[in-house]
C-alpha cells in the first residue's frame, strides 16, 4: 500500500496535503478511485474510505484502487458544512473547475486532473452535512456511459438509486457529472449524517463497496454481501425550499413513500404561529431533510427523489 501526500502548484490550493493511497494489486484489473470527504463534515463517508483500504489484501486485488479518505481539508478542520469557508462555494458544483478561480474552483479542477481523469470508474461518497438527516441513496447521470453507471449503483446496492436527467437536473457542477461526461462511469454514493460517526452508517459504505469491488472482478469477499433492501430507481430529485424565514418543522421522515400534495413539514414563527405549509408536488421518497430548525427564507427544506420523469 502506497500512503502518500498530493499536493498542487495551483496559488489558491498549495497549502493543501490530500491524504491519499492507492493500493495495486496482485492481478491485472481496472483502476477504481474513491473520493471522500468533499464536504468536510460529512464523516461517515470519509470513515468507510479509510476502513476499507486498509482492510484490502493487495493478494486478492485485481486491478488498483486509488483513494483520497478526505479531500477538501479546509473545510473539514474548520468543520465546515456545505461550503468550502475560504470562498463559500459548494465543492460539488463546481466540477470540473478553474485553476484560474477560487480555492473550490480551482480544487475541483485538480480532482479532475489527477483524480478522475485516468479512472475506470469513479465513486464519489458522501453523508448528510451537519444538519441533513439522510436515507441511503446513490445517484447517476445521464452520459454516455449511464447504463454502465446505473449498474454501478445497482452494485452498490443502495435502496435507492437516482438517476438524474441532464435536462433539469437537480444541481450541476457535480464529480458524478464530469465522469459521466468523460466516459468513466460513476456515481455519488450517501449514508449516515448530522455530523455524526455512526457505525452503521459506515457499515452500509462499506458493504457497498464490497458488493461494487466484487461486481468489476476487482476482489471477491469472503463471502456474498446481499443488499439488505432491493434497489428501487427513482427518476429524479425535487428539492423544496421554504417561502419564509422561521421554524422549520418536518413532517415526514426520510425513506416515507410520498403521493403529490402530502404536507411534509411547516415553517412557523419564533412565536409559534404557522407561516406555511410545505407539501410535495411529485410522488416520491424524501431521501433527506433538514434537521435543523433554524430555517431562512429560500432555505433547503427536503429533497424528495421522484418516481415519474419528466
Amino acid at each position: 500500500m502506497e500512503q502518500r501526500f498530493l499536493h498542487s502548484d495551483i496559488s489558491s490550493i498549495a497549502h493543501l496535503q490530500i491524504p491519499y493511497v492507492e493500493l495495486h494489486g496482485a492481478k491485472d484489473g481496472p483502476t477504481l478511485t474513491l473520493v471522500a470527504g468533499v464536504h468536510g463534515c460529512e464523516y461517515t463517508s470519509q470513515q468507510a474510505v479509510r476502513t476499507f483500504v486498509n482492510g484490502i489484501d493487495r493478494s486478492r486485488l485485481g486491478g488498483r484502487i486509488r483513494a483520497v479518505p478526505t479531500l477538501n481539508l479546509d473545510s473539514f478542520y474548520e468543520r465546515s458544512p456545505f461550503v468550502s469557508p475560504r470562498d463559500q462555494k459548494n465543492l460539488n458544483r463546481c466540477f470540473p473547475g478553474d485553476p484560474e478561480g477560487s480555492y473550490s474552483d480551482a480544487l475541483a479542477y485538480f480532482v479532475t486532473e489527477e483524480l478522475i481523469k485516468g479512472s475506470d470508474y469513479f465513486i464519489d461518497l458522501h453523508a448528510g452535512d451537519m444538519v441533513e438527516d439522510l436515507f441511503r441513496f446513490t445517484i447517476y447521470d445521464d452520459s454516455p456511459v449511464q447504463d454502465e453507471s446505473r449498474r454501478l449503483a445497482d452494485a452498490y446496492g443502495f435502496p435507492f438509486a437516482i438517476h438524474q436527467p441532464m435536462l433539469d437536473p437537480a444541481v450541476t457542477g457535480a464529480t458524478s457529472q464530469i465522469a459521466g461526461g468523460l466516459g468513466i462511469p460513476s456515481i455519488i454514493a450517501e449514508s449516515g449524517g448530522r455530523g455524526l460517526v455512526e457505525s452503521e452508517a459506515i457499515e452500509h459504505h462499506l458493504r457497498g463497496l464490497a458488493r461494487t469491488v466484487a461486481y468489476l472482478g476487482m476482489y471477491e469477499p469472503e463471502e456474498a454481501i446481499e443488499p439488505d433492501l432491493p434497489v428501487r430507481h427513482l427518476h429524479r430529485f425535487v428539492w423544496l425550499r421554504s417561502g419564509q424565514q422561521g421554524w422549520w418543522a418536518p413532517s415526514v421522515s426520510v425513506g416515507d413513500d410520498l403521493h403529490a400534495g402530502d404536507v411534509v413539514g411547516t415553517v412557523s414563527d419564533l412565536f409559534g404561529e404557522t407561516l406555511e405549509e410545505i407539501t410535495t408536488p411529485v410522488d416520491g421518497v424524501p431521501v433527506f431533510l433538514t434537521s435543523s430548525p433554524a430555517m431562512k427564507a429560500d432555505g433547503l427544506v427536503i429533497g424528495i427523489a421522484a418516481d415519474e420523469e419528466r
